[in-house]
């Protein structure tokens, strides 16, 4: 058996054996149901008795669970022999793509959508999806619950959208870390096994902004938590490994010439990691960068970090002219005026806005820094 740590293995071999009971009959509700238990019996037991086939193990496991529950609903409602067993040569096919699209279906909630793909692509537990959203275990129950009930009557070989699959994998990585399950690097170990099944450049576009992003997180805080903003970061502390490889999935998915935002944003993180010092990133070839994702997604937020890259490009009172326009109300707007207004001396402006934009923030970490920065120009300090 290859020298894998229990539980790595055991979600690694997830969507394989869901997969398999599917095409066996069983409907994808109980189907994730028994591979769930299944999932848990292995932890129990690989570590002191780990099998030769540890994915035969785990269908034969499943589809015996998958039986004794659909049997015991057939005795209660008094029902017999509802359920035979399966043939054993059913087709080992690869359907992870398949339940990426299942669980990213648009009938679904982001929420919704997330909680499900943890767990029936992801292999996670409900209590672990429950303590790393904060959120009460059966909470997150009946929510997975009524993603499954969504998506039951789906068919499980219909096409799905690509798009929808990445957005969901986005909204896990921006979780990061929390509970027992680091999020971050759980999408990133989603977005791989995509990249695997599937040939599509944006696919590996989110792949390389994920690594790209997930390369600073040693630098992100300190070591109380307080934020640290990019361009105070110690560069040092970067990921250079994930770095390489985040540029290299780049150029691989641009050189097919079929541009999309998370390969456009994936260059926007690649030129940021390739300056050794703040002083030397690239900013106007980040601001043609910006002008690529705005004349795709034509969003207010990548306006507004746009008008961050202007300001860096061709100073402040250009960055201001981008921001101008703008609904003041987007998240982070009054933290990039007062950015810009500082950059363009005045002083007391941006005081104000950044106490401003500290009372609109949600994030404690951030509040702080925001509080922090208006009371250092308060200060007069730099």
């Amino acid at each position: 058996m290859t020298e894998v740590l229990p539980e790595a293995l055991v979600r690694s071999l997830t969507p394989g054996v869901l997969g398999i009971l599917v095409r066996r009959g069983a409907d994808f509700a109980a189907a994730e149901d028994a591979v769930q238990d299944a999932l848990v019996e292995a932890l129990r037991v690989w570590p002191d008795d780990p099998p030769r086939d540890p994915k035969g193990w785990l269908v034969t496991v499943a589809w015996r669970r998958f039986l004794d529950a659909t049997r015991a609903e057939a005795a209660r409602r008094r029902r017999e022999d509802v359920v035979e067993p399966a043939p054993a040569d059913v087709p080992d096919q690869d359907d992870t793509l398949q339940l990426y699209f299942l669980c990213a279906h648009p009938s679904l909630s982001p929420s919704a959508a997330v909680a499900l793909t943890l767990r029936a692509v992801g292999g996670l537990t409900t209590r672990q999806i429950a303590q790393a959203y904060l959120v009460p275990e059966a909470t997150m129950a009946q929510r997975i619950s009524r993603a499954k009930r969504v998506v039951g009557g789906v068919r499980f070989d219909q096409p799905g959208d690509v798009g929808t699959v990445l957005r969901v994998l986005y909204l896990v990585f921006n979780e990061g870390y929390s509970g027992d399950v680091d999020l971050a690097a759980e999408a990133i170990r989603l977005a791989r096994r995509l990249v695997a099944v599937i040939d599509h450049p944006e696919v590996a576009g989110l792949l390389a902004l994920m690594l790209l992003h997930h390369a600073r997180r040693a630098a992100r805080v300190t070591a109380r938590g307080a934020l640290v903003p990019l361009a105070q970061q110690d560069r040092g502390l970067w990921d250079v490994e994930a770095i390489a490889e985040g540029v290299e999935v780049l150029q691989r998915a641009l050189s097919r010439d079929r541009l999309g935002e998370f390969q456009a944003q994936a260059a926007i993180a690649a030129l940021h990691a390739d300056a050794l010092v703040a002083e030397e990133t690239d900013w106007v070839q980040i601001v043609e960068w910006y002008d690529e994702l705005v004349s795709l997604t034509d969003s207010p937020v990548v306006r507004l970090n746009r008008a961050v890259a202007v300001g860096e490009a061709d100073g402040a009172r250009a960055g201001l002219a981008a921001l101008a326009g703008l609904d003041e109300s987007l998240p982070r707007f009054a933290a990039v005026a007062a950015h810009l207004h500082e950059k363009g001396g005045e002083v007391e402006v941006a005081a104000r806005l950044y106490a401003e934009a500290a009372v609109k923030a949600t994030n404690l970490a951030e509040v702080d820094h925001l509080t922090r920065q208006a009371a250092r120009l308060r200060a007069g300090g730099s």
